[in-house]
């Protein structure tokens, strides 16, 4: 043990040390930093890729422009995630053979392990096909509110494997997109908010309708949301004879997300229309009926002399 650590042996290893420092150091630390700029300019040249993109949408007149942002942010974001993986194999292969190490059978190793894996990590194959063609097929795109599985929620990242969705709560909800059935995209093109308003029986349906429908027009007309609505309100007529309520069924078409707040706009306006009109909004009762031949109950007391008379 003593023979291996003798002077030759450290003035050796002293040798190796300065000439790796000299020659191999100063060329890995050269990848790295290329690696960092690297990096930043995929980075810098997705952003502005992106701006571009969104600039020439904002000018075309035939294009939405929210969809086309919509668009252009998730496939922007597959094409970097893409880039990054393809720099950081490059960068690692060539780290590997500034070590010394040949890193041709590791490639075709990997080859023969990746075509092995392939055949047990079916599913995963299956998740990167099916994101594929969701992309491809732009079936839900990053920003949207959409439906998944029974899920839903606005869709915050979409990638080859799995897709991320946060509902109204906060709660992150992630799929494999092999294993999404369905999909119902709630804000792709346009979106709509369906009324159902509920009034006594004892009014004039058409006279709600006419409210209702001056309600709608009035917002049409102005400014602030002639752009958000994409269509004048339209009545549909009486829906529904629920149990304390006739349902009256309207819709009203505005640009993708904003049905919501519209809607919740409209409902505030219609109800001071109708206590302006004295229309009825009932709330939820039961009218018991005893029929025409049932007489009404009689009650009689039993005084202290013990005479019953009738309750008076």
């Amino acid at each position: 043990m003593e023979k291996l650590f003798t002077a030759t042996f450290w003035e050796t290893l002293a040798q190796n040390l300065m000439k790796w420092v000299v020659t191999d150091l100063p060329a890995i630390l050269i990848l790295i930093l290329i690696l960092i700029v690297s990096l930043k300019v995929v980075r810098l040249l997705i952003r502005r890729i992106r701006k571009s993109m969104t600039v020439h949408a904002e000018k075309d007149p035939d294009t939405d422009t929210n969809e086309a942002v919509k668009r252009i942010n998730t496939l922007t974001a597959i094409i970097r995630s893409l880039l990054k993986v393809v720099i950081w194999a490059v960068f690692l292969m060539m780290i590997l053979q500034k070590f010394g190490i040949n890193i041709g059978p590791i490639i075709a190793g990997a080859g023969i392990l990746g075509l092995a894996i392939g055949f047990g990590a079916q599913e995963l194959v299956r998740d990167f096909i099916a994101g594929f063609f969701m992309i491809l097929e732009n079936q839900v795109r990053t920003g949207d509110v959409a439906v998944i599985n029974g899920t839903a929620g606005s869709v915050e990242k979409i990638e080859l494997r799995t897709i991320t969705l946060r509902d109204v709560s906060g709660v992150t909800h992630v799929f494999q997109n092999g294993k999404v059935n369905t999909i119902s995209n709630m804000t792709k093109d346009w979106s709509a908010i369906v009324f159902d308003i509920g009034v006594a029986y004892k009014e004039d349906t058409d006279k709600v309708m006419e409210i209702m429908k001056q309600v709608g027009d009035a917002m049409f007309e102005e400014p602030e949301y002639h752009e958000k609505i994409l269509e004048p309100i339209e009545i549909n007529g009486v829906n529904n004879f629920a149990n304390s309520a006739v349902e009256i069924r309207a819709r009203m078409k505005t640009k993708p997300i904003l049905q919501w707040a519209i809607g919740r706009e409209y409902r505030r306006r219609l109800k001071k229309a109708f206590d302006e009109n004295n229309i009825e909004i009932p709330f939820p009762h039961t009218t018991i009926y005893w029929g025409e031949e049932i007489k009404p109950l009689k009650m009689e007391v039993k005084g202290t002399d013990g005479i019953i008379r009738p309750e008076v």
